[in-house]
């Protein structure tokens, strides 16, 4: 068996894994950090596979906080990221979402809308008249209200942004290992090593779970039950003949969603069935049979349109309350986690990530207090519920 030692062991080089190599090394250049990837290719990550996209209508407030935070960050990926002068470019475009609500959801809408203007969000509540003259393409008929997100929402390169933090966090000098956790070296409720299934063992002051979709299965090598499960989901690219502008991230009331994608579009809906750890094999049967019909009929241009590709990746789906589970274990004292965010995890990322490492720095959070979303009330059966997850 082949020993090394770190300050800090990472699992999972993702989005999470690597804005956390970067944040510790930033804060204190003198940490060493390893972090474990098991597929560098990132051929089923989800950081890869998102449709990275970022928006402020939440209905928690520190889900609002914390993206109010990271747009910051992401305005200004190419001076915080860049590596030996080299560009950084994410591709973020600030085009808003628009949630859209019939008369059965008017009352929540108006409650979340007074909810993110009560923290600062830059959002409108239009009605069915105002949304017709913004949206001329938008079958309105049926609405009562849409909520626009004005600034701070849109998307980005999702892959990109990954690859600039684990760029900057290399050339802080953090070391990347490609390997397979197999197991736990656990003493006096502590976590001493983790192992890897070509006999390395990494002695480390302190273990990050930051596994994404397969966080679960981490979690049981330490010896505790985590209730993150991986859900497929599929997104669609779509050619449509007509040019449609403006055209933000819209939420339908039916529960798809779509944006622009270049000169295309790209959607997605929940699916009907969602078991866990399905295969990662796009659903096509569901883009003719539901989808199709439903974007045809919110956005006549739409009975036009053609399924161009699609492909699928996983939500780390945090089956207690859809929230992202964050910080210390309660009861190993050097095992942190970054977990759970069910779908907005990759927009998170910059911001929960340098939380967790100003935990590991200073001891506490110092930038923006994320202990609502500690793992102590999954443990107190306190749950964080979220209603914007799309």
């Amino acid at each position: 068996m082949t020993f090394s030692r770190a300050d800090v062991a990472i699992v999972g080089g993702g989005i999470m894994g690597s804005a956390l190599a970067y944040w510790l090394t930033r804060l204190d250049p003198s940490v060493s950090v390893v972090v474990i990837e098991r597929d560098p290719t990132y051929s089923e990550a989800s950081s890869a596979l998102s449709a990275a996209s970022i928006r402020q209508q939440f209905t928690t407030p520190i889900n609002i906080r914390i993206s109010q935070a990271s747009i910051g960050f992401m305005r200004q990926a190419d001076e915080l990221l860049e590596v030996a002068g080299a560009h950084v470019d994410i591709g973020l475009k600030e085009r808003g979402y628009l949630y859209l609500a019939q008369s059965s959801g008017l009352a929540s809408l108006r409650r979340a809308h007074a909810i993110q203007r009560e923290l600062g969000a830059d959002v409108a509540l239009l009605g069915a008249a105002e949304l017709a003259a913004r949206f001329s393409w938008l079958h309105t008929a049926d609405l009562s209200a849409g909520s626009l997100g004005l600034s701070g929402e849109g998307w980005f390169d999702g892959y990109a942004l990954l690859a600039a933090f684990k760029n900057r966090a290399r050339s802080q000098g953090v070391t990347y290992l490609r390997g397979e956790v197999c197991g736990m070296g656990a003493n006096r409720g502590r976590i001493e090593s983790v192992g890897l299934a070509d006999g390395t063992a990494i002695a480390s002051r302190y273990v990050v779970n930051a596994a994404g979709p397969w966080a679960r299965s981490v979690a049981k090598l330490a010896g505790f039950d985590l209730p993150v499960a991986a859900r497929r989901r599929t997104v669609y690219v779509i050619s449509c003949p007509t040019r449609l502008e403006p055209f933000p991230l819209l939420i339908d009331p039916s529960g798809f969603w779509i944006r622009p994608e270049g000169p295309h579009y790209i959607a997605g809906m929940p699916p009907d069935a969602d078991p866990d750890d399905a295969p990662l094999d796009p659903d096509y049967q569901s883009f003719e049979s539901v989808l199709w019909p439903a974007l045809a009929q919110r956005i006549p241009a739409f009975e036009a349109a053609r399924l161009e590709r699609a492909w699928a990746g996983y939500y780390e789906m945090n089956l207690f309350d859809h929230n992202g589970i964050v910080g210390f274990h309660p009861r190993i004292a050097n095992l942190l986690m970054l977990n759970g965010f069910s779908g907005h995890g990759i927009q998170q990322a910059p911001v929960v990530a340098r939380g967790v490492a100003e935990l590991i720095c200073h001891g506490r959070f110092v930038t923006l207090d994320l202990s609502d979303l500690s793992y102590e009330r999954l443990v107190a059966n306190r749950p964080l519920l979220e209603a914007n997850v799309i």
